[in-house]
């Protein structure tokens, strides 16, 4: 049984106001502006700064978890992931798709909201190739989001997949998605709780760029 319990976490807070969004000085492509801002948080060695939370929902059921950014590909971003995962399931039966991005140090959150599609079979493979063995060998090792009896079992798997690994071969179901957003919100964080938030929503083939109220 769970005991009663009551914390108050009002206490924590952070104050922000490092720099301010400048409608004048972003350009008309919203992703021009997300490159910038993630050179920027790669130039600054920020910690994953290309891990977003991918949300997806099944069944009017959201879910979220975090997965890697790995390429910007003709105004598009695309992640490596197994096809039978649960996010995977999901995105087979509803591909439209949200992530974000949250860079404390900058003060910095970037919402993107669009459809997801399978990128192709030889691009999968060359990302699969270029990858570390270790790593290729966990890809197969893994029935990602399937339940196992025990961590000794997956681990025995995975040796044993190392052994051989002249035979190492990327698995049909495991690839990539391109995400090709419709929507971008840019926040920066603002003194006093006014923080700056820019959106980007694509009209007509065209990106349209208005302010929202914090």
């Amino acid at each position: 049984m769970y005991q009663n319990m009551a914390k108050s976490y009002h206490h924590i807070r952070q104050n922000y106001g490092k720099v301010a969004l400048v409608e004048s000085e972003m350009p008309d492509n919203p992703i021009l502006f997300f490159s910038q801002w993630f050179d920027e948080a790669l130039k600054d060695q920020l910690p994953d700064a290309n891990a977003m939370v991918l949300s997806t929902v099944y069944q009017n059921k959201p879910s979220s978890r975090v997965v890697l950014l790995k390429a910007i590909e003709q105004n598009s971003l695309v992640f490596f992931t197994n096809y039978n995962s649960r996010k995977g399931r999901e995105i087979a039966s509803n591909p439209q798709v949200s992530v974000l991005f949250f860079w404390t140090q900058h003060e910095r959150q970037i919402r993107i909201e669009g459809r997801v599609e399978k990128i192709s079979e030889e691009y999968a493979e060359d990302y699969f190739i270029s990858r570390p063995l270790e790593s290729q060998a966990a890809a197969i090792a893994s029935n990602q989001s399937e339940k196992i009896n025990n961590k000794a079992e997956l681990i025995q798997r995975y040796e044993h997949i190392l052994m051989e690994a002249d035979s190492i071969k990327r698995p049909v179901h495991w690839g990539g998605y391109q995400l090709i957003p419709h929507y971008f919100e840019f926040w920066q964080g603002g003194a006093n709780r006014l923080h700056d938030r820019m959106i980007y929503e694509l009209t007509d083939q065209n990106w349209q760029i208005s302010r929202l109220s914090p």
